[in-house]
């Protein structure tokens, strides 16, 4: 399910572009603490990765979403950690996200990275638009400091609470992809990270995983087939003694 807003049939150029002249691509206010840049960062790098054939979607992560003329006209607008848009021209760069450039097109996945200062906004004010206005299919939230993750996921035009698996992952419907977290090395920082998993509960690399996992593939087999030569050698040498 596609998410979008209502668009004005006919607006004028003359307000689109006074429109579009008041818009920022930032606040100037810095992301809570480094964990939550690389986490977004992180999120990014493993979906460009495992679809880089695809050109037919868009990941932006602390970039802003302009939701209305009006609102833009305001400057006022949100900024979710991280979002996805499916079915959207992803080779076009873009500073920050307005519904009047995308066809009213709105994310269909958001999460947000709570912390002390915006755990409350992220489950009360945020979670009330991107559920009434912004009709984002699917809802997530991530508590570091707790390792706890949530997420709803909308149904009858309101949010429903995704159930966990059992190892308290949630499963995406948009993505198909399972959100989870992960205890392990990133940019040199070791810490519990938000991750994706595929349907076989296998972790879904970034680019210098998969390229480090593919190497490690080729030294294996190289080192099964020395191992075999090796073999056929002491073979032959054991063959010539006896004779």
């Amino acid at each position: 399910m596609a998410s979008s807003t209502t668009m004005p049939d006919e607006v004028s150029k003359e307000r689109l572009a006074a429109a579009r002249a008041g818009l920022v691509e930032t606040d100037g206010e810095p992301l809570e603490t480094p964990w939550h840049r690389d986490e977004i960062g992180l999120l990014i790098d493993v979906l460009r990765w495992r679809w880089k054939d695809r050109t037919d979607f868009f990941v932006g992560g602390n970039m802003f979403i302009y939701y209305s003329l009006t609102r833009a006209g305001n400057r006022k607008y949100k900024g979710p950690d991280f979002f996805f848009v499916n079915h959207v021209d992803g080779k076009r760069e873009r500073l920050y996200w307005w519904v009047y450039e995308e066809n009213g097109r709105l994310p269909d996945v958001i999460v947000e990275l709570n912390s002390r200062t915006t755990m409350k906004t992220d489950l009360t004010i945020k979670k009330d638009l991107y559920e009434r206005r912004f009709k984002t299919p699917e809802y997530y939230c991530y508590d570091p400091r707790k390792r706890r993750l949530i997420g709803w996921r909308l149904r009858d035009k309101r949010y429903q609470p995704i159930e966990p698996n059992e190892r308290g992952w949630l499963w995406c419907e948009q993505l198909q992809l399972w959100l989870g977290t992960w205890q392990g090395s990133y940019l040199e920082t070791e810490a519990c990270w938000l991750r994706f998993y595929d349907k076989d509960d296998s972790l879904v690399p970034i680019k210098a995983e998969a390229l480090a996992n593919q190497l490690q593939t080729v030294e294996q087999e190289n080192s099964r087939l020395r191992a075999m030569l090796a073999a056929k050698g002491n073979g032959r040498g054991k063959g010539n003694g006896e004779k």
